[in-house]
């Protein structure tokens, strides 16, 4: 890979340093290092069990990393309640979406502004209406009755809802239909093209590296290859990397 590869596009806003995630005796993380810059898009791809979701999750302060640093804009958020990771702008769509089925549309989208101290929040839930009409129609209906493809689009713009700088979205395609795939990926360029970073965990690479400034193969915990996707696509030992065969980690960060 080359070396512009492993710096951001543009102003460094997330900073992952020497990041460890352990669960009892395992490591599902093992020493990442990871910068994201204001506005890009980084996808990060490998194969079921090499530690992308535990990756997401400590950046998203919902797991305490036992090594290394996450930092925002040159503040660290150890320590950190999960609302006031959220207030300094990172923002997490889960695999499965976590919609609260029970709670109709709009009670889940004020729960993605719960952590704003703004004013502004209902006009935002309307500008939300305005681009997905659908969840405006359904705005007084259970979330659960929503189809999948509805579900991942309330999700998303519930996440969005908290006015995040990173978005982070885990496997947003999974057991969605290919005209939906479509519609999620046309919406995520759309929020790219509003200056918000992206940083996607997916399983379909090619639609991932179509979106993507940048882009990390992960596998056992570290990552094994970086660069821009054309540079992985193209590379040798992509297909080993991405179905989890054993190679050598990439130095220095990504």
């Amino acid at each position: 890979m080359t070396d512009h590869s492993d710096k951001p596009s543009g102003d460094s806003l997330v900073e992952v340093c020497g990041l460890v995630v352990r669960y009892g005796g395992i490591a599902a993380v093992q020493g990442v290092d990871l910068r994201i810059g204001a506005g890009e898009a980084v996808a990060i791809v490998g194969p079921n069990g090499a530690g992308k979701t535990s990756l997401l999750s400590a950046i998203a302060g919902i797991v305490r990393p036992s090594a290394g640093t996450v930092e925002v804009s040159g503040r660290p958020l150890a320590g950190l309640a999960l609302s006031d990771v959220v207030r300094q702008g990172i923002a997490l769509v889960p695999e499965g979406r976590n919609i609260f089925g029970s709670l109709t549309v709009m009670e889940n989208l004020r729960l993605g502004a719960t952590p704003r101290r703004d004013a502004s929040v209902a006009a935002d839930i309307d500008r939300v209406f305005a681009d997905f009409p659908i969840l405006g129609e359904r705005r007084d209906q259970p979330a659960g009755q929503l189809s999948g493809g509805e579900q991942q689009m309330l999700a998303i713009a519930r996440a969005m809802l908290s006015k995040p700088r990173l978005l982070m979205l885990d496997e947003p395609s999974l057991g969605l239909a290919p005209t939906i795939v479509d519609k999620v990926y046309e919406l995520l360029g759309q929020i790219r093209a509003q200056g918000v970073a992206l940083l996607v965990v997916e399983q379909n690479a090619a639609r991932a590296f179509a979106l993507a400034d940048r882009a990390c193969v992960m596998s056992r915990g570290v990552f094994t290859l970086t660069g821009t996707p054309e540079e992985i696509g193209r590379h040798e030992a992509f297909d080993a990397a991405y179905f989890g065969v054993a190679m050598t980690p990439t130095a220095g960060a990504a």
